[in-house]
């Protein structure tokens, strides 16, 4: 198939854009949400017309809380974000929204969460992930504990991992690109995005082990290739699915779930196309590195 024969050229278009991702994650920094940096989030809702966001920016400036995150959301709804907030700051920010009682609003959310509680919220997204990425790699390598030849089981596994890296850290570069905030949302969305891209690597692997067992095809490139021929259009029409779906909600849903759906949007576009042009093409050349240091 021509996925095999070109990969070299699907492996620098992954390359290209892996690298990028990371530049821009330390070139911008991620742009922690306060669920894992603490802070206050305020949403309400005005009556009539919305203030504009300068207006409101001047209004908050004088209150003096920092660093203040103003966000239009829907018609008629505000976010803001600040530092942890008292009582008697709430209020004060409430006066600071209202333009001295000129707009009616009716607020429909707040949270704080202290800076400590953050940084532990954080540090167990991380693991949580870590942990994740270690159960697949288990996983992989026992569901093809039978596959020996010509490419160990253990090797399944450790390719699905490449493939699942490339799949979170291109979105992650998104994110750091737009400066959306990292808060628990985000890190469901790259779970989602790991368990949906290894479903699509499986139905590939599982094909090729299929293939091998039957030994239809003498070289290994060739197994490889008519596998990945007989489930593309189903990961692609799967895929294609989740993606309609995804599509629907970030221009239709809720303001708050519209950076959750990018997100996933970008990581199961991605995810489609590891699980096609990334780790089917990797089997192959692990085989023939294999068969170099045989020589």
């Amino acid at each position: 198939m021509f996925i095999v024969k070109y990969r070299k050229i699907f492996f620098a278009i992954s390359a290209v854009l892996v690298i990028v991702s990371i530049a821009m994650v330390f070139a911008r920094g991620l742009n922690f949400g306060i669920d894992f940096k603490g802070g206050s989030l305020t949403e309400v809702s005005y009556k009539d017309i919305r203030p504009e966001t300068s207006e409101l920016q001047t209004a908050v400036a004088a209150l003096s809380l920092g660093d203040v995150r103003i966000q239009p959301a829907g018609e008629r709804d505000v976010i803001i974000r600040t530092k942890s907030l008292s009582n008697t700051g709430h209020s004060s920010l409430l006066t600071a929204l209202s333009l001295d009682g000129k707009s009616l609003f009716e607020e429909k959310r707040f949270s704080s969460i202290g800076p400590v509680v953050g940084q532990e919220l954080r540090s167990r997204a991380w693991v949580a992930i870590l942990l994740v990425i270690l159960g697949i790699v288990l996983f992989i390598a026992f569901a093809f504990r039978h596959v020996s030849e010509p490419v160990a089981s253990w090797k399944y596994g450790t390719i699905i991992v490449i493939a699942l890296l490339h799949d979170i850290i291109i979105p992650t570069g998104v994110v750091a690109l737009l400066g959306k905030d990292v808060d628990t949302l985000f890190i469901i969305a790259l779970l989602s995005i790991m368990g949906l891209s290894v479903h699509d690597s499986i139905v590939v692997f599982d094909r090729v082990r299929e293939n091998l067992r039957l030994k239809k095809w003498r070289e290994f490139s060739e197994t490889v290739g008519k596998s990945l021929e007989q489930t593309f259009v189903r990961s692609i029409n799967t895929s294609l699915t989740i993606i309609l779906v995804l599509f629907a909600l970030y221009f239709f849903g809720p303001a708050s779930t519209k950076d959750f759906s990018l997100i996933l949007l970008i990581g199961m576009f991605f995810g489609t196309y590891s699980s096609i042009f990334l780790g089917s093409p990797l089997l192959v050349t692990t085989k023939m590195l294999q068969d170099k240091k045989g020589k």
